[in-house]
């Protein structure tokens, strides 16, 4: 195979969250894309853009994005199962998934989270979930975008977090064996935890050196279509916007727990609910409690992990 940009992209080292554009050819795209299937690597996952002629290499999430996504879509799923006007047999059928990859009009790509519903061998797209934490935010839009306008979907949910800059990069940190180096990791994760008593959304510091920088912004905005023969390459803007944390501070407000928009109808094909008042039904998921503590046990994990990858130990000696 001749020298291939994209492929020396997906070979070189990403840090966790990265999105990297590179114009590509479709037929160079699914030449990579290939390779990354003979090898059964999860991540980089790789997409493509036909609208634009790029293909998007994605490295693997930290612990706070995979879990706040993972966790937007399960709180609706839940809630949805609440309802006392939603039948087993309805309820049975919606989905929430993490991993699937949609192609449409040659163009492949996939959300962080989606709540599906199946009709027999049928799945149908209803809500897509966005969570960006180092991306930049018109990339994070573009996507929810696409989910609504190329697939369909009833809503977009949207999460954009801003962390700021930890600063200079952390020392290695040396050990003499496994042993030691994971009781410095747990000694860690507890000195994590107490810094949140004090300072909720970080930073978290060990030592003068920062693994989590403190939360600047948090932002959970929802998209919706207004006109149901849009382009899949349209741009749409936020039809509600919630800020929840700013500065390091959980904004204190009166936040609708639908975000005054999210119902029934958006979870499960209208066809399906016997009656529009049914499908306007809100789905009330947002709690502040779940948020909080889904959120900073996320940090931790991902200041975590960001210690292990700078943490080596010596090996023992074959005998």
């Amino acid at each position: 195979m001749e020298y291939s940009e994209l492929l020396d992209s997906v070979r070189r080292p990403l840090s966790p969250d990265t999105r990297v554009e590179v114009p590509a050819s479709r037929a160079e795209y699914e030449r990579v894309e290939e390779i990354l299937e003979r090898e059964e690597a999860k991540y980089p996952r790789l997409w493509y853009d036909s609208t634009r002629s790029v293909a998007i290499v994605v490295a693997p999430p930290t612990p706070l994005h995979a879990t706040m996504a993972n966790g937007l879509s399960s709180c609706i799923i839940r809630e949805v199962l609440l309802n006392s006007g939603i039948s087993s047999e309805i309820a049975r059928d919606l989905y929430n998934d993490s991993d699937s990859e949609t192609t449409m009009n040659n163009t492949t790509r996939a959300s962080d989270g989606a709540l599906l519903y199946w009709e027999g061998d049928r799945a149908t797209l209803m809500i897509a979930v966005e969570v960006a934490v180092s991306q930049s935010y018109d990339s994070m839009r573009a996507a929810i975008s696409w989910s609504v306008c190329a697939l369909r979907c009833s809503l977009g949910l949207a999460m954009c977090i801003r962390e700021e800059s930890r600063g200079r990069r952390p020392p290695r940190r040396f050990y003499a064996s496994l042993e030691e180096a994971n009781a410095a990791v747990d000694e860690a994760r507890d000195a994590f935890y107490h810094q949140l008593l004090q300072h909720p959304y970080g930073p978290l510091e060990i030592d003068g050196v920062t693994w989590f920088g403190r939360v600047r912004l948090v932002v959970l905005e929802t998209f919706r279509g207004q006109d149901k023969h849009c382009t899949p390459e349209t741009l749409l803007e936020p039809s509600q916007s919630f800020t929840l944390v700013k500065n390091g501070e959980y904004v204190v407000q009166n936040i609708s727990p639908n975000l005054q928009e999210v119902v029934l109808g958006d979870c499960i094909p209208t066809h399906l609910l016997n009656s529009q008042h049914m499908e306007a039904t809100p789905v009330n998921f947002f709690r502040r409690e779940w948020f909080e503590t889904q959120f900073r046990s996320s940090m931790v994990r991902t200041a975590i992990r960001r210690v292990r990858q700078n943490t080596s130990y010596a090996q023992p000696v074959p005998r």
